[in-house]
């Protein structure tokens, strides 16, 4: 999806009873007030709460966030019904966000006072995509899609039992009430999903009844005598790619084999849709292969085409950043600088502003003002993103694992589907677990169990190096790293060396690391300065030829059909995969979980399909990625 700059709305909040939109020339709500508005056209006319009783999870879709009345509405309904769905998923799709201040400033009379600040609080950076905010321990989530509908419509993966269609009127806001985006609704209907909106316009009329839903008016809302309700009846049901096939539908417990970050974050991404999970790995605790380093960094990236690999960072590294305030993890040392050698800060300024960025997702520093934040003797600007960090890997995935059941020493040496499980057997054949749903994420380890799938993936050597000095005030990358230890040292690296196996560490890696991190601060050692002690650890990563992770299901090894596209191609009942992070571990596990629980349980994707494509496993069976060298032979770390 080819994203465009987010355009904040301007509100007028010269009637406070009625605020406006001054670009629409609409109001966002009627005067009688938006609480009751949506009460009566948007969950009663859907037929709720009756319709999410009994449901594992209720999926709504609205087409106009606005100033989040409906969503706040929806949600107080939902907390309020003892009969309600387990999950609500509410998808929104707003093209003009609000600031967080005009939010505020929106819900400061509020009658749903505590609702309202949550969602205040949780308001994200207004950069494209989508948003996950998630509310009363997940069990509610707002996936906010920043961008045009007629965009976001066409790219979301979710199944959608009630649609809001809460809009600026037709006349004033055409493209959001036409034929061709009513069409798209039919995409994501559910079998027995229904819509309702205040509008009884011919136009909306005709549009759903050609999108396939029966309509009927119903009585309107104070001032409107009539409003539209629709249920959703095709002649013709629509069929989902088979890669978009949920993988473990109606799957109560999971097995994730790999105890890093990836397994952890699966496991609590599961966890969140209600399945129990047991995770199985062959050391003795988890976080103790890569995922064991000491600090590692989490960042966002901006690039001029706003393309995959920074779509899928910048989703990422938010999502991460709002699950670590909702962890509350200690030791996260928030804020990251990434230095800038190819650009002036000038050229920086000019590329943020032409993408619209907002200063809370990423800033431009110059020297000075980098230097200032870092501590250190910086000559080059900087990018400044204040939801980057860094933090211990092995202290986020003991959080992640909260809940989790866990079976560590023993490795998974044999795969085995039946009678609708995958049991994972040791090396003598014994039966470790059996669940309907398994998670590979154990790395270069879990390749090796399917013969069949080979992904041209490359294992590379990792050294990093601690030092006995002080480092900067935050953690600060570009040509290396460097990440202050509050041992009173740091943390600066790291060497990247492919089909390289040495698990000691090297005293010409070092050396190299060193001298990274005096190129990266300008900080040059004393000439009678001594040679630091060998100290550090070494470490391997994983990756793929255009460095994006491995995140979904397998192909079906007996398919023989159309394989232009991944989402055309069956895949193996229950399982995923989840791997091929390089170094960007940290940031990715979070969406990457969130991304593997979606697909096996038919909840709604975190990420637009274009998104997901480009992390498919499959599309090494395309034959259309780059080719690589096969992975090497696997060693002990």
């Amino acid at each position: 999806m080819k994203t465009q700059p987010i355009t904040p709305a301007d509100v007028d909040f010269a009637d406070p009873n009625t605020p406006a939109s001054p670009l629409f020339g609409d109001v966002y709500h009627a005067r009688a007030g938006a609480l009751p508005q949506a009460q009566h056209v948007f969950i009663a006319g859907n037929g709720l709460p009756a319709r999410w009783r009994g449901r594992e999870r209720f999926v709504i879709l609205e087409t106009g966030f606005g100033l989040g009345n409906n969503f706040l509405a929806t949600w107080a309904a939902w907390r309020e019904d003892a009969q309600r769905s387990e999950r609500l998923v509410f998808i929104s799709v707003e093209k003009h966000p609000l600031r967080r201040a005009d939010l505020e400033r929106a819900h400061a009379g509020s009658p749903l006072p505590a609702l309202a600040r949550a969602l205040v609080d949780a308001w994200p950076p207004l950069t494209p995509g989508a948003h996950v905010l998630d509310f009363d321990g997940g069990r509610v989530r707002l996936l906010l899609a920043l961008g045009d509908a007629r965009d976001w419509l066409k790219e979301l993966v979710a199944e959608v039992d009630a649609f809001y269609l809460d809009g600026f009127s037709p006349a004033k806001n055409p493209e959001l009430w036409d034929a061709y985006l009513l069409k798209l609704l039919a995409r994501l209907a559910a079998r027995d999903a229904t819509a309702a909106t205040w509008s009884r316009t011919p136009g909306v009329l005709d549009g759903l009844r050609a999108a396939g839903f029966e309509v009927e008016k119903a009585p309107g809302f104070a001032s409107k005598g009539r409003m539209t309700r629709a249920r959703f009846a095709p002649r013709h049901a629509m069929q989902k790619p088979a890669g978009r096939v949920p993988l473990a539908p109606g799957a109560r417990e999971a097995i994730v084999v790999g105890a890093g970050l990836a397994g952890a974050a699966c496991a609590h991404a599961l966890m969140r849709q209600g399945l129990r999970c047991t995770l199985v790995d062959a050391r003795p605790g988890p976080a103790q292969a890569s995922s064991g380093n000491p600090a590692g960094l989490f960042h966002a990236t901006v690039h001029p085409g706003d393309g995959t690999h920074a779509r899928f960072s910048r989703a990422s590294a938010l999502l991460t950043a709002a699950r670590l305030r909702e962890l509350a993890l200690p030791g996260v040392q928030p804020g990251l600088l990434r230095l800038e050698t190819a650009r002036d800060v000038a050229a920086m300024r000019a590329l943020i502003q032409a993408q619209q960025l907002p200063e809370d997702f990423v800033q431009a520093l110059d020297a000075t003002q980098a230097g200032a934040r870092s501590g250190l003797p910086l000559q080059q600007p900087a990018w400044f993103y204040p939801a980057g960090g860094a933090l211990p890997p092995a202290r986020y995935v003991d959080a992640l694992l909260d809940g989790a059941a866990t079976i560590f020493g023993r490795g998974v040496a044999g795969l085995r589907f039946a009678a609708g499980h995958w049991q994972v057997l040791d090396a003598a054949g014994e039966l470790i677990a059996a669940a309907p749903a398994l998670v590979l994420a154990g790395g270069h380890e879990g390749f090796g169990l399917l013969p069949g799938f080979a992904p041209p993936l490359v294992r590379q050597r990792g050294q990093l190096t601690h030092l006995p000095e002080p480092g900067p005030h935050m953690p600060i990358a570009g040509g290396g790293y460097a990440i202050s230890d509050s041992a009173q040292g740091l943390w600066c690296g790291a060497t990247s060396d492919d089909e390289d196996f040495e698990p000691a560490l090297r005293a010409r890696d070092q050396t190299d690391n060193i001298a990274q991190w005096r190129s990266l601060s300008n900080r040059l050692a004393p000439d009678d300065a001594a040679a630091p002690p060998l100290a550090g650890r070494v470490a391997w990563r994983l990756l793929a030829p255009d460095r994006l992770p491995l995140i979904g299901g397998l192909p079906d090894p007996a398919y023989v059909g159309r394989t232009d596209q991944p989402r055309l191609i069956p895949r193996r009942p229950g399982l995923a995969v989840c791997t091929a992070f390089g170094s960007r571990g940290i940031g990715f596990a979070a969406l990457a979980g969130e991304i593997v629980a979606a697909l096996l349980t038919g909840a709604p994707c975190p990420v637009e399909a274009s998104l997901l494509d480009a992390v498919d496993p499959a599309r090494y069976a395309t034959g259309a990625s780059p080719p690589a060298k096969p992975i090497s032979p696997i060693l002990p770390d």
